[in-house]
């Protein structure tokens, strides 16, 4: 399903950087206030995955793509990509719709994120969850 919303060509500029220069740590994208365009909400150039979480808001929904650093075992250090789909339980209905609705064209554009992440709650995007989903992908 589509919701007809543009990206801002900043959203990709943003990932490409991120991706390609290592210059940003994550990316939290937003949708305007009149839901027509996808925008960068905040970027960080370095930050914990602890000070990433606390970013998200507890009652809104957000995409986002942080660069997730991981050791696997017997192969060393690694780093991939994740896309977030975060979705609060305690949003208001009508925007996790939209914002479900137009994932997919904001994921179009962020080509290069390894691994999606939907959360509901934070349990669901917790460093343990998300390193196991990086660990179980090739």
């Amino acid at each position: 399903m589509s919701s007809g919303i543009i990206v801002s060509t900043e959203c990709k500029e943003k990932f490409d950087q991120l991706k390609l220069r290592k210059s940003y740590k994550y990316i939290i994208f937003k949708l305007t206030a009149d839901f027509s365009q996808i925008v960068i909400d905040k970027t960080a150039e370095s930050s914990t995955y602890d000070d990433f979480l606390e970013e998200l808001p507890e009652n809104q929904p957000r995409y986002a793509v942080y660069d997730f650093d991981y050791e696997k075992p017997g192969e060393g250090q690694r780093s991939k990509i994740i896309f977030f789909a975060w979705t609060p339980d305690t949003s208001n209905t009508r925007h996790k719709m939209i914002y479900t609705s137009s994932k997919d064209a904001l994921r179009r554009e962020l080509v290069g994120a390894s691994i999606e992440v939907q959360g509901t709650e934070f349990s669901e995007v917790d460093y343990e969850t998300v390193l196991d989903k990086a660990l179980r992908t090739n």
